[in-house]
């Protein structure tokens, strides 16, 4: 483990380096900005290649001035995101860097990347946007009418379309939450299952039930969804209705075929809002190149009040590793040890 130094001042100056000095107000926060045994600090320092050091309610950073304005940039955004009242954990940690690494670098003398932090409130938590992509993401699902959402697992699609949903729903600014996705087995095939229509098809919407729960108290989705005011159903059952004042939510819809798909984009109706989920590169139908989501984003994308959000394996916020194995699978093939 690293070792932490006390002062400040001992930090030692080499020639083309630069040092920057932070002084926090609230020295109560700062054990949870540092972490246990200063672990938040070490991880800083080593994903970012400065020196920092600290003493009391002041922090010293010191490094090339790039890595300084990055390290500068994540102290305070997770400073702030303690100010908020909310907790941080590695996890917070790594999202800083990676925020700070996508915005544009300043120079150790300006401000950090400023502006309201991108985030949602639901009922069990405030979700606050870890990735430049996610604030993209979260800005366009709060103004735009419509959204595509195209990237990997691990980005946060679903997740943060749900926590938007629920927030939107518990506002009142939606009357129902409807949550879709296509019944196709990935790659298995699963043959009979008994039961009635609702143990069949709750299998392959678990994901979107593992979100709700995230958001809400288990009552309170029991009772929404007993109403109707939450429904969660495969996307063969929007055939034929007209979704007004819902907001929408389409997973998996790399698995729809472009029928399917412009079925279930024309049951858009007046006040509503649609979400459309998934990884091109993930498609489970017997037909790989008859994805109905690449073939409506192909068709719609540029058309007013209709966003598309991209993600890569870079804006994965699961492990790290995650976003390492995305890359060896949708990357070039690599060579085997006997190749």
């Amino acid at each position: 483990m690293a070792k932490r130094h006390a002062e400040p001042a001992n930090i030692p100056e080499t020639p083309g380096r630069a040092r920057l000095e932070l002084e926090f107000d609230r020295p109560a926060l700062l054990g949870s900005l540092f972490g246990q045994f200063d672990q938040n600090l070490i991880t800083i320092e080593n994903r970012l290649g400065v020196y920092i050091a600290a003493r009391g309610n002041r922090v010293a950073v010191e490094g090339e001035p790039v890595g300084i304005a990055r390290a500068r940039d994540v102290l305070t955004d997770l400073y702030a995101r303690l100010e908020r009242g909310l907790p941080v954990d590695g996890a917070d940690v790594e999202a800083a860097i990676v925020m700070a690494a996508d915005a544009p670098a300043e120079g150790v003398e300006g401000a950090g990347p400023g502006g309201p932090p991108a985030m949602i409130r639901t009922r069990r938590k405030t979700i606050m946007a870890r990735n430049a992509a996610q604030a993209a993401y979260v800005q366009a699902l709060s103004k735009h009418d419509m959204i595509f959402a195209l990237g990997p697992a691990g980005t946060g699609k679903t997740y943060l379309a749900v926590a938007q949903a629920v927030s939107q729903l518990v506002a009142g600014s939606v009357d129902r939450l409807i949550l879709s996705r296509p019944a196709v087995e990935a790659g298995e095939r699963l043959g009979f299952l008994p039961g009635d229509m609702k143990e069949k098809v709750d299998p392959y919407l678990r994901p979107l039930y593992d979100a709700l729960y995230d958001m809400l108290p288990s009552e309170q989705v029991e009772r929404r969804i007993a109403s109707g005011e939450i429904e969660i159903a495969p996307i063969a059952f929007m055939r034929g209705r007209t979704l007004a004042h819902a907001f929408v939510i389409l997973d998996e819809a790399q698995n729809t075929t472009p029928m399917q798909m412009k079925m279930f984009l024309t049951r858009f109706g007046e006040g509503s809002r649609m979400v459309i989920c998934g990884d091109p590169n993930q498609v489970d139908l017997p037909d790989a190149g008859k994805s109905g989501l690449a073939d409506a984003v192909q068709r719609l994308e540029g058309v007013k009040g209709l966003a598309v959000q991209r993600f890569s394996s870079k804006d994965v916020v699961r492990h790290p590793i995650v976003g390492q194995i995305v890359d060896r699978y949708e990357g070039p093939q690599q060579a085997g040890p006997d190749a």
